[in-house]
């Protein structure tokens, strides 16, 4: 049998599928879902350059013709556990990476339903058939070259990569097929003659290093030399819970920065409150208008799981980030992650020596113990009435976001 065991299965722009598959007129047209921002296109609407995270002003220049839809977000969810759960019915090893994608490990099953190749058509004919959407399918050794492999048959097919072919399968491809090779990455390599991943691979790993940094360097130097160790996680802790959002081009104005950094709080501290869990670091990254990204840490004497402690130190690492980039007016996004996550101590006691000179950040001070008693009302009323039933003011009376809520809430990273 084959070494090549590994598949990841890719459902073909889902968003809008979906939105197709529920509304037959709209097959065969361009269309987007969102408003503001393109949250997602349909393969027709790609055709004219539209992509997801544009300004929705110039995918209408782009295509006049496209057609924005607001977003079923329920239907997203129910049909992609329906496509996912297709998948987990042929091997228990799997790992699901989002809404629509999933790697699995068939090594074990083969004798139950033939080799991989024939499970990967079985899985995109059963899809299609059960769900009506379109999935495309990469077969192979690695993750990495099986991920890869679902993204050169898109649209609505199966690349099976066998080990002897692997150095000529990846040589001409494009380096943004890496995972984590995005523009800008994609745009400074190829200010060193670097656009495909056979290039990088023979590269000088130091030059590389140089221009990515370090950890990034070798990681991608490493997939691109085809070594990729990883296997399939079935169950992961989460190391880490965050959001974005997409602004399409805002200026940099306390309007926009402190609405959307306290609507990012919410959703990552109420998520962190439900699994009974805090984090010591947060990290806040900006992307300006070209789509450079600048981030800031920072490490907290103590876990924090109140939105408005959360929302606070975010903001002061989003100003610091601000200030060392004057010459940037506007912006396109920003995201809240909190690491070195543990699980939240029953009980807080009194602190007033954490390190930090406001007491209303020292979640044990009597302020901070405050800031968590008043999120946990509102965590409570949610559950009972549903999200939008209760909030912070400045977040609630700013209903201008780009990205709706229900669309955030599939696609952030499950803590």
């Amino acid at each position: 049998m084959s070494d090549a065991t590994i598949l990841h299965a890719d459902l073909d722009a889902f968003y809008a599928s979906v939105e197709q598959l529920l509304d037959p007129s709209l097959r065969g047209r361009p269309i987007a879902v969102g408003g503001g921002v393109v949250l997602a296109a349909s393969y027709e609407a790609k055709a004219f350059g539209v992509r997801g995270g544009m300004a929705g002003r110039k995918a209408r220049e782009l295509c006049p013709e496209l057609i924005f839809v607001g977003g079923n977000f329920r239907h997203y969810q129910r049909l992609g556990d329906a496509a996912m759960a297709i998948v987990g019915d042929f091997t228990p090893a799997v790992e699901r990476i989002s809404i629509d994608e999933a790697f699995a490990d068939v090594a074990g099953c083969t004798h139950l339903f033939g080799p991989p190749e024939a499970i990967a058509d079985a899985i995109r004919r059963r899809v299609r058939a059960e769900v009506g959407l379109a999935i495309s399918v990469g077969v192979a050794r690695t993750k990495h070259l099986a991920k890869i492999g679902s993204q050169v048959a898109k649209p609505d097919g199966m690349v099976v990569v066998e080990p002897e072919d692997e150095a000529t399968f990846l040589h001409d491809l494009p380096v943004e097929l890496i995972w984590g090779v995005g523009p800008v990455a994609r745009a400074r390599l190829a200010a060193i003659g670097i656009a495909t991943i056979g290039q990088l691979a023979v590269a000088e790993p130091e030059s590389v290093a140089r221009l990515l940094g370090p950890a990034a360097g070798e990681k991608l130097t490493a997939l691109a030399c085809n070594r990729d160790p990883r296997r399939i996680v079935t169950e992961r802790r989460a190391h880490s819970a965050g959001a974005q959002s997409a602004l399409g081009r805002r200026p940099v104005a306390e309007a926009v920065v402190r609405p959307t950094l306290r609507h990012l709080a919410d959703r990552v501290a109420s998520r962190l409150r439900a699994k009974g869990r805090s984090g010591r670091t947060v990290t806040v990254r900006v992307r300006f208008s070209d789509l450079r990204s600048v981030t800031r840490s920072a490490s907290l004497p103590h876990p924090v799981a109140a939105t408005a402690i959360l929302a606070e130190v975010a903001e002061g690492l989003v100003w610091a980030a601000l200030r060392d980039h004057p010459e940037e007016r506007t912006i396109s996004l920003l995201a809240i992650s909190v690491s070195q996550i543990e699980a939240e101590a029953s009980a807080l006691q009194l602190d007033f020596a954490l390190g930090l000179a406001d007491e209303r950040l020292r979640p044990g001070a009597r302020a901070g113990r405050s800031r968590l008693a008043a999120d946990r009302a509102i965590d409570a009323i949610r559950d009972r009435f549903g999200w939008d039933a209760v909030g912070y003011a400045s977040v609630a009376l700013d209903r201008a976001r780009s990205v709706p809520d229900a669309f955030r809430a599939l696609a952030e990273k499950e803590l």
